[in-house]
């Protein structure tokens, strides 16, 4: 798999955490129709990687539906995609196929493609020391006659501090999330990121780090509209 695509998928698997419930979930990021809000991706050393742009576009039955738009580090739209998040009383339950690489999809369009998982689940009830369930998802890609299988595991996920994070978009206070990823396709990738998180806006920095603790890059909430 290109570098390219690793540093993808490693964004994309921190910022489909980004939407969580406010109104009747209560606390945790934006759950209202027309709240638009973008997540810029940088290397290690600070260099602009992507951008994804975000806007909910239709909240129904406890159902938001997210649409995104992902841009290159020039502003050149790459793929757009959405998902749907589901509030279930004190939980959020976010579909396990926003794990996918959306380019992946487009470049498997025309081929077969199943997916199976267990979805992003998150509570409103923070607290430091919670340890929240593992997500993943399993794709088969019927390539005629062949099976390609990709698999990506968000696992040891946990509640670790609170602190106060500035961005472009502001300074918020924050819970501070750790967990480990796997990506198996051939051969196994592992990382780990820590992500900010505040209550009534959801992701505000993501940092994620190779198996040795080195970063490779991170993510910063860059523009909030409600």
């Amino acid at each position: 798999m290109k570098r390219k695509t690793i540093f993808t998928l490693i964004f994309l698997i921190s910022i489909s955490l980004i939407l969580r419930a406010q109104s009747g979930c209560n606390a945790y990021y934006p759950f209202e129709k027309g709240t638009k809000f973008e997540i810029t991706n940088f290397n290690k050393k600070g260099k602009k990687e992507g951008v994804v742009r975000y806007q909910v576009s239709n909240v129904e039955n406890n159902v938001a539906t997210l649409a995104t738009q992902i841009l290159d580090a020039k502003g050149k739209e790459l793929t757009s995609t959405s998902y749907n998040v589901t509030c279930q009383g004190d939980l959020i339950s976010i579909d396990f196929k926003s794990l996918m690489n959306p380019e992946l999809l487009t470049k498997y369009g025309d081929l077969e493609v199943d997916m199976t998982g267990n979805n992003i689940e998150f509570p409103n009830n923070l607290e430091v020391g919670q340890a929240l369930k593992d997500a993943n998802m399993n794709m088969v890609i019927n390539m005629g006659g062949m099976n390609m299988n990709m698999t990506i595991n968000m696992i040891d996920r946990k509640v670790i501090s609170k602190e106060s994070v500035t961005t472009p978009a502001g300074t918020f206070d924050c819970f501070v999330l750790s967990y480990a990823s796997e990506i198996k396709m051939g051969v196994t990738y592992s990382f780990t990121s820590k992500e900010w998180i505040a209550k009534g806006v959801g992701l505000v920095k993501n940092e994620t780090y190779n198996n040795k603790g080195s970063l490779m890059s991170y993510s910063e909430l860059t523009n909030l509209e409600r």
